[in-house]
C-alpha cells in the first residue's frame, strides 16, 4: 500500500514535467484522440516562395469528428467551407457558385483532415516531430498521397495539446500561415452548423 502511494506521489510531482517535453506527434495524437469538437477564430496569411506576404484573411471554424466542419471566412470577402459528413461544399458569395464534392474525396490528406477527420490520420499522413518554436511543439504532417496538393502541412500545438497554427506549403512553393485564437476543446455545436443548402439561383458545380 506504502508503495502503491509513492507512487502516486512520484507521478504527481513529474506529471507535469512530462507533459511539458511531450513532443509535437504526441500532442497530435493526444489533439485527435480527446478533442472530438472544436471552435475557434483564424487568421490566414498566403507567402510566396520569395517570402513575400499577400491580403490576409479571417474568419471562424468549428468542427466535429469526423467530417463534420465549418470554416467560413469573413474579411475580405465571404466564403463558407462546410462538411457535413457526407459532402465538401464550397459557397463563394460574391460569385454566388457553390461547388459540392463527395467528403472522402476532397479530405483525404487535405489540412481539414488533421483538424476534423478521423482518428487514423497516420494512414494518410507521415508524422514528424518539428520540435519547439516560439512556445509551441510542433508536427510536421506530409501526405501518403502524392496528387494531395499539399507538399506538407506543419502544426503547433500549446501545452494543452491545442492547436494554435498551422503552416500550409504547396506543390509551387508557397506557403499560407494560419493562426488560431479563442481554441475552444469540446464545446456543444448545434449540427445546424455543418448543414449546407445551396441558397437559390446560385450556380451548383459538382454532383
Amino acid at each position: 500500500m506504502m508503495h502503491k502511494f509513492l507512487g502516486i506521489i512520484v507521478l504527481a510531482i513529474f506529471l507535469p514535467y512530462l507533459e511539458a517535453q511531450a513532443g509535437g506527434i504526441e500532442r497530435m495524437r493526444t489533439f485527435v484522440l480527446e478533442m472530438r469538437s472544436g471552435q475557434a477564430r483564424f487568421e490566414q496569411v498566403p507567402e510566396d516562395r520569395a517570402g513575400k506576404k499577400a491580403q490576409s484573411a479571417s474568419g471562424t471554424f468549428q468542427f466535429e469528428r469526423p467530417g463534420r466542419f465549418r470554416w467560413a471566412y469573413e474579411k475580405p470577402y465571404e466564403q463558407l467551407i462546410v462538411g457535413d459528413g457526407t459532402r465538401f461544399w464550397v459557397y463563394d458569395k460574391d460569385l454566388n457558385q457553390v461547388t459540392v464534392k463527395k467528403l472522402d474525396q476532397a479530405l483525404g490528406s487535405s489540412p481539414a483532415a488533421l483538424l476534423a477527420g478521423s482518428d487514423d490520420i497516420e494512414a494518410a499522413f507521415t508524422l514528424l516531430d518539428g520540435g519547439e518554436k516560439d512556445g509551441l511543439e510542433w508536427v510536421r504532417a506530409v501526405p501518403r498521397n502524392r496528387d494531395a496538393g499539399f507538399e506538407s502541412i506543419t502544426m503547433g500545438f500549446d501545452r494543452q495539446s491545442l492547436p494554435a497554427a498551422m503552416e500550409l506549403k504547396d506543390q509551387f512553393g508557397q506557403t499560407t500561415l494560419l493562426k488560431f485564437t479563442a481554441v475552444e476543446r469540446n464545446p456543444k455545436l448545434s449540427r445546424e452548423l455543418f448543414l449546407f443548402t445551396p441558397p437559390k439561383g446560385a450556380d451548383v458545380v459538382g454532383e
